[in-house]
């Protein structure tokens, strides 16, 4: 019996938090029922990136199109997206294809064993990608409320001075992306293949190509 083949999907904000712990509790998951992880897709975005920077959306519906998976695993649905549109196209274009979603925090799957949506999933996605999108309003709130206070207060905003990296040390703590880069790959690979968001490959292409023209001048 074949077994069933299955992408991760896992995404956090910032480079600073780890994809650790859902790669490794998905893992488990799929291990238990037995399933074949075809892929790892990491991002590293805002949960309000729109569509075009979210690569690991991007491949998963690539890997869903091609026939190479039946279903998509992620750690909760606030990890597809915070944007409720984003979240309800994808897993439509999930189950156009006949791939089901599951998300581990409830352990609940888009599709049934019949390959029918799941009634439940929908009413569940539609009140989680609510919360996930309030949380992101209520937050954005805070802030704009601390940074006016701050500035009632006459505190200096921004990064401390010196606290930047310099060009070398950004290019050496994403030597991957540069390697990549070196290889001949595009943007948008580039994020594919190290997980990194788009913005963060292009910030670093830009130091890397204005260093190789400083060293060529030289």
């Amino acid at each position: 019996m074949k077994s069933t083949k299955v992408a991760i999907l896992v995404r956090v904000s910032t480079e600073k938090q780890e994809t650790d712990r859902q790669i490794t509790e998905l893992q488990a998951y799929a291990d238990s029922k037995g399933y074949e992880v075809v892929e790892v897709l990491k991002e590293t975005v805002s949960g309000r990136a729109d569509e075009v920077d979210r690569l690991g959306l991007i491949r998963a519906e690539e890997l869903a199109a091609t026939g190479k998976i039946k279903k998509v695993l992620v750690h909760e649905i606030s990890r597809l997206s915070r944007k409720n549109s984003i979240t309800h196209r994808f897993i439509e274009s999930l189950e156009n294809y006949g791939v089901s979603l599951y998300w581990h925090s409830q352990g609940i799957e888009t599709l049934l064993a019949n390959g029918k949506r799941n009634p439940a999933a929908g009413i569940m996605v539609a009140l989680l990608s609510e919360i996930a999108r309030a949380e992101v309003e209520t937050l954005r709130e805070r802030i704009m409320s601390g940074l006016n206070e701050a500035r009632r207060r006459q505190v200096k905003l921004g990064r401390p001075v010196g606290s930047h990296y310099t060009h070398l040390e950004l290019l050496k703590k994403h030597q991957d992306i540069v390697r990549n880069l070196k290889n001949g790959q595009s943007v948008r690979n580039t994020g594919k293949i190290t997980g990194k968001g788009f913005s963060t490959v292009q910030r670093v292409k830009a130091v890397w190509l204005q260093e190789q023209g400083q060293l060529q001048a030289a």
